[in-house]
């Protein structure tokens, strides 16, 4: 019975040119979530990576920090765990009259982030809504649809523990999906999951059980520094 552990990439980097690669937060996070997982025992019989760097590069320092051989172990890239085009979203979004303005003005405050991440909050839920599918390269239900085939198949890799190193949104979508959520609600579960953080999904005859979610407890304590969210 596959046990998939899936597991939100550690912080990129907003502020660069090229977000798609770890920050240095987030390389000791990967480092980090793999340490825990070598003091408790935890070993992976099979590896995804979705089709980004920093879902490869949390997956490298992961493993590095449980002390395994990368090349030891059976591995995957599946390009079907990629996140969501947010650049997509956010073009449609702020091509709507007197958005763009808005958002530039609400980052140049004090607090560019949650200028950003309130505005980004608007978009999603207007892609989500499923009532400007024409907007987008990839609408909502075509994501859902593609994760839906990522699932699956890593559920049928092995009978052992998978290791899929993702997204927010990918991770978000599976977990609406087995519990039944709405897309709205969906989207609003992707905001608290934490970076380097891991949900547990069990795939048996009777279909796929949430069994956690979120799980960070291994940035608490002596390790909150390295807790973030974007």
């Amino acid at each position: 019975m596959p046990a998939l552990y899936l597991i939100r990439h550690g912080q990129a980097s907003f502020d660069a040119e090229d977000y798609d690669q770890l920050s240095l937060l987030g390389e000791k996070q990967g480092k980090h979530l793999g340490q825990t997982f070598a003091v408790n025992g935890l070993q992976a019989q099979h590896v995804i990576c979705g089709g980004m760097k920093r879902h490869r590069q949390t997956a490298e320092s992961c493993i590095s920090g449980m002390g395994v051989d990368v090349t030891s172990l059976s591995w995957q890239i599946d390009p079907d765990w990629n996140e969501y085009d947010h650049l997509d979203l956010l073009q449609a979004y702020t091509a709507l009259p007197g958005v763009g303005e808005q958002m530039v003005a609400d980052m140049a405050g004090d607090k560019p982030r949650a200028g950003f991440q309130s505005h980004f909050a608007k978009a999603m839920q207007r892609w989500v809504s499923g009532q400007y599918d024409s907007d987008y390269s990839e609408s909502w239900a075509q994501f859902s649809a593609r994760i839906r085939r990522a699932v699956e198949a890593a559920a049928s890799s092995t009978k052992g523990n998978v290791f899929v190193f993702t997204s927010g949104g990918a991770i978000s979508a599976v977990c609406g999906q087995v519990l039944g959520l709405t897309p709205s609600s969906t989207a609003e579960l992707s905001w608290q999951l934490a970076n380097g953080a891991y949900s547990k999904i069990l795939c048996g005859q009777s279909g796929m059980k949430l069994l956690s979610i979120n799980e960070h407890s291994h940035f608490d304590g002596h390790h909150r520094e390295l807790l973030s969210y974007r």
